[in-house]
């Protein structure tokens, strides 16, 4: 299947063309730059020097439909809005990767992304993409909006405690903390190298983009109309999002029971790892790979669920999971071309 990536430049970009690179079923076809269009992949990744033979192009629905069967969009916020309603109408399946269309109300997303909302008509088709709880409505979907990597790693870590009526919903906190990699390839004070190392900052409280989109998800799953208190962090590694999260419980369960009934809600789902009783994951337990890894424990003084949920954000976070859903798209094992084990150390 020929497969376009939009936004080519970028890091969700380049881990996206090197899942596609070794996928059995998908083989990279166009990647659009408008800022690179006519250099080669190569010159702004010398690593895929003779494995990426590709020259950057300009984005054009009409060419990108007629070469191309699928697409993911690898833009800014605020850009895939513009582009995606001119490849869903060439009929062409979308999995956008921004977050355009990851919010259902277009207030919302105004007042988070301080963009101008997507056109409803758009907005309507869109299916929400995390894998693990919407897989039936990705498979019949044309256009797909990827989750972003905070709300990847807090929903999956949340949802089976509160599809089981055994947390108070109105408790929950949110401390995620994510690697430099999540600030993009841009340059920008955020990211320079003097001030993220031997560093570590809060970021944008209570002003987060994702904070809506979690909030979506969580009320979704629980039946109940859920805020949260998020807060998150800067760490000076690559890659990487660790979120620890606590919730008070509304009875006295063991972390034992706890553990065994997250993993019967994921026995199905092949990148949701939960940890054996006493021990909890790291971030490089997960580099490279498109596992989520969760760790439990209650404290039986407070009656306090801690959770700790980690992901690389760069694939379960988005790449990783933008090839999962194109698997759920096209009735392929959600497996295919990404039970890799991570990269260690």
């Amino acid at each position: 299947m020929k497969t376009a990536v939009i936004g080519g430049t970028g890091y969700g970009a380049i881990e996206l063309i090197r899942l596609i690179n070794k996928h059995p079923y998908l083989e990279l076809g166009s990647v659009i730059s408008n800022s690179q269009a006519g250099t080669t992949f190569s010159q702004s990744y010398p690593h895929t020097e003779g494995v990426v033979n590709h020259t950057l192009e300009t984005f054009d629905a009409e060419k990108i439909s007629s070469e191309n069967d699928l697409v993911f969009l690898a833009t800014p916020s605020g850009v895939s809005s513009n582009l995606v309603p001119q490849l869903v109408d060439k009929g062409m399946k979308v999995i956008d990767l921004s977050g355009d269309y990851r919010l259902r109300s277009q207030k919302e997303y105004e007042t988070w992304y301080k963009h101008r909302a997507p056109d409803a008509k758009y907005l309507s088709q869109a299916a929400y993409g995390l894998s693990e709880v919407y897989s039936e409505k990705i498979k019949n979907a044309s256009l797909i909006a990827n989750p972003g990597c905070y709300p990847t790693a807090a929903t999956l870590g949340l949802i089976p405690i509160l599809k089981a009526n055994k947390a108070d919903y109105k408790t929950i906190i949110i401390d995620a903390k994510s690697g430099v990699s999540g600030a993009g390839r841009g340059l920008s004070l955020t990211a320079h190298y003097a001030e993220i190392n031997e560093n570590f900052k809060a970021y944008k409280l209570g002003a987060h983009q994702h904070i809506p989109e979690i909030e979506q998800v969580l009320s979704d799953e629980s039946g109940e109309e859920i805020t949260i208190s998020f807060t998150t962090h800067l760490v000076p590694m690559t890659r990487g999002i660790l979120c620890t999260m606590y919730v008070n419980l509304t009875e006295q369960i063991s972390t034992e029971e706890v553990t065994m009934l997250y993993r019967k809600h994921y026995e199905q789902d092949p990148f949701v790892r939960i940890r054996p009783t006493g021990t909890v994951p790291a971030t490089k337990e997960v580099s490279g790979s498109n596992f989520c890894d969760i760790g439990l424990h209650v404290d039986q003084r407070t009656n306090r669920l801690t959770i700790i949920s980690v992901i690389d954000n760069l694939v379960k976070g988005a790449a990783g999971q933008a090839v999962q859903n194109a698997n759920l798209l096209n009735n392929w094992d959600v497996r295919t071309g990404l039970l890799d084990i991570p990269i260690y150390p």
